[in-house]
């Protein structure tokens, strides 16, 4: 029995289909606004499924101590029926059809998307608008929700790095709306809190329709009009909600449990907003520090020169350099986990690392940050769902869709020189936010970590 299988017949290394081609081979996404400021975006790409989604500028961040949580709570009532369906009609519409329908609320935006064969996008747009426009708001269902919502945030409450993290914004953003969880306590939101929600912030030019998979973009404009076009764009009384800058303030909280068996910690600083040009030099930083856990295999000869030394000193059991971007501002950060007795040290060489940024970042490192980068960039998007939540945050944030071959220019265009110049601008000699969760008692005194951050040199 002879058999040659066909992939031992290609030569190695000569892929049919180089890495740059790929990227100017990808669909373009296509974007259209209607009549009352809604925009209409998509991505065709030819698959059987496809993913339709309404991405809305509004989360946590234009919330008030008064009815934070309300963003949230409105995404756990929007699958509790609508005025022409109620809870099971709208279930069984969704489950006849295959479809996965699904919600998330942040600190600046809001999704309601679904997940259905090409075929069916039609009906998952007619939904999704009823979805957003006519929630039935029971008060029934509200008093129901209250209780899944209360379970929920006990659940999250056992998620350390997400308590962590909300931790950070607490303090790093305090007395702002970016200090709020989106979660909000379970309490707050009362129906006429809801109502007042969606009528300030659900308007069109604040929505965005995007669509990613085996869809067409002349139907989904028409399906936008046709289901979308009675989206109001005016504001009672002319009162736009305008943003208040949210300041950061360099400062720390700490949650001290010696019950548990390991600290969470993160520290940042204030980053660049997402239309800012810094960004692209922070992300190849944090490239370069990369993340680590303790499950990576490669140990000492990982590539990221402090995953090397969590190895080899055995500083934690995991660690992620982070970025989260707002509109006018950001936080640049790393989040680990590590046992009580490693603390002072990972604080340490984490700080050193960002120090490295600043000074001494060497040609081959930013080279290998760059890859990294634009590996993860390409590997996100890998599937309808993705590259519809890309399309809709980036029409909201940028006012377009970034193509992946623009990413991957900007991404070549940063030097050593940059990168040491954008951190220099952001890390050295900034104040710290500090947010700590566990047996964190070896953290070392702010004013210490304070003074990591910059060196004394001659």
């Amino acid at each position: 029995m002879v058999f040659i299988p066909v992939l031992l017949s290609l030569r190695r290394g000569h892929a049919s289909v180089s890495y740059a081609q790929s990227l100017l081979g990808a669909p373009e996404t296509r974007l259209t606004t209607l009549d009352n400021g809604l925009r209409v975006a998509s991505e065709e790409t030819g698959h059987a499924t496809c993913t339709v989604g309404l991405w809305i500028g509004a989360g946590s961040r234009y919330e008030s101590e008064k009815n934070n949580g309300a963003g949230f709570f409105l995404e756990h009532m929007a699958f509790k029926g609508t005025k022409k369906h109620p809870q099971t009609a709208l279930e069984q519409q969704v489950e006849s059809m295959g479809a996965h329908l699904s919600a998330y609320t942040s600190r600046e935006h809001t999704a309601y998307y679904m997940k259905t064969l090409a075929k069916d996008l039609p009906k998952a747009v007619e939904l999704l608008s009823e979805v957003v426009q006519s929630c039935s708001l029971n008060e029934a269902e509200i008093e129901q929700q209250r209780g899944v919502v209360l379970r929920e945030l006990e659940e999250v409450e056992g998620n350390l790095q997400e308590v962590c993290l909300d931790l950070l914004h607490a303090t790093a953003f305090q007395g702002t709306p970016l200090g709020h969880s989106v979660l909000g306590p379970s309490n707050n939101a009362s129906r006429q809190d809801l109502v007042d929600y969606i009528s300030s912030h659900y308007k069109a030019p604040r929505m965005v329709l995007s669509a990613a998979g085996g869809v067409n973009h002349e139907e989904l404009v028409g399906l936008a009009r046709s289901h979308f076009s009675g989206v109001s764009f005016e504001y009672d009384g002319d009162a736009v909600p305008v943003l208040s800058p949210c300041r950061f303030t360099g400062s720390e909280i700490r949650m001290r449990d010696d019950a548990l068996p390991l600290a969470h910690i993160a520290v940042a600083v204030e980053g660049a907003s997402a239309a800012s040009p810094d960004i692209v030099p922070l992300m190849v930083a944090n490239s370069i520090i990369g993340s680590y856990d303790l499950t990576y295999g490669g140990g000492k000869h990982l590539s990221s020169r402090l995953a090397r030394l969590a190895v080899e000193e055995n500083l934690c059991h995991s660690f992620q350099a982070f970025h989260s971007s707002y509109c006018d501002t950001g936080l640049l950060g790393i989040y680990f986990v590590a046992d009580k007795h490693q603390i002072e040290d990972m604080m340490h060489w984490s700080q050193n690392a960002w120090m490295n940024l600043c000074t001494t970042v060497t040609e081959s490192d930013v080279a290998r940050g760059k890859n990294a980068l634009k590996a993860s960039l390409v590997g996100q998007l890998n599937g309808t769902t993705p590259i519809c939540d890309d399309i809709g945050r980036h029409v909201l944030n940028y006012g377009r869709r970034i193509p992946l071959a623009e990413w991957d220019a900007r991404i070549d265009a940063v030097t050593p020189r940059m990168v040491r110049d954008v951190c220099s601008k952001y890390l050295y000699d900034k104040c710290p936010a500090v947010a700590a969760v566990g047996p964190v008692e070896q953290l070392p005194d702010y004013n210490r970590m304070r003074s990591a951050m910059y060196w004394l040199r001659f």
